[in-house]
């Protein structure tokens, strides 16, 4: 695993990444006090990405991301694609996800981390442009693709429910999946560990 970025380092192009988030099925994180996740915004990642660069905006650095390597594979072990990822393994950064952003260059994603296979449901909540979203069992099988367009200029997205059961989810570009012949069946591979 990669050592720990902000989302300006994550990012590695000028401008800014959106990736959309869970819906937060679990009641006990209260969002109805804090205005900005009522939207599911928080930070900017603005800046060219290299590693030396530091962070100007204290919000920042607030949510800082490990990363991954992530492969798609054939059952039959050949490799499909990979993206970098930053990893989404507590409440706050799955709620959060990469949002009030603009843009997720096509090598890069997200990859929600539970604790165990489950029922789950993701939204566009404030987002400009569409992704992909990809279940995943704990062996990392894919259990379902979402293809999920950006929200229609009245709408806040919060309405577009993505739901699906799995351990793992990986949000990337809108029609990756497709432009990689990535299909249900296929096998997320990453390695957690240090």
């Amino acid at each position: 695993m990669a050592p720990n970025w902000s989302r300006r380092h994550l990012l590695g192009v000028v401008g800014t990444v959106a990736v959309a988030g869970c819906a937060g099925e679990d009641e006990s994180t209260d969002s109805s006090d804090d205005p900005q996740s009522e939207s599911g915004t928080e930070t900017d990642a603005e800046g060219d990405g290299t590693a030396d660069e530091e962070a100007t905006d204290d919000e920042d650095d607030e949510y800082v991301y490990e990363t991954a390597e992530v492969s798609v594979t054939t059952p039959d072990g050949d490799e499909l694609s990979s993206v970098t990822a930053a990893i989404a393994d507590t409440e706050e950064l799955q709620y959060i996800g990469l949002s009030a952003t603009t843009e997720l260059p096509p090598d890069r994603g997200m990859l929600f981390v539970f604790d165990e296979v489950d029922d789950h449901t993701f939204v566009m909540r404030e987002m400009d442009f569409g992704i992909d979203i990809i279940y995943a069992d704990a062996d990392g099988t894919i259990t379902e693709i979402h293809h999920a367009p950006e929200p229609a200029p009245d709408e806040d997205g919060n309405e577009q429910e993505y739901p699906g059961r799995g351990q793992y989810v990986l949000e990337v570009v809108y029609e990756w999946a497709i432009d990689h012949d990535v299909s249900e069946g296929d096998v997320l591979e990453f390695d957690l560990d240090e």
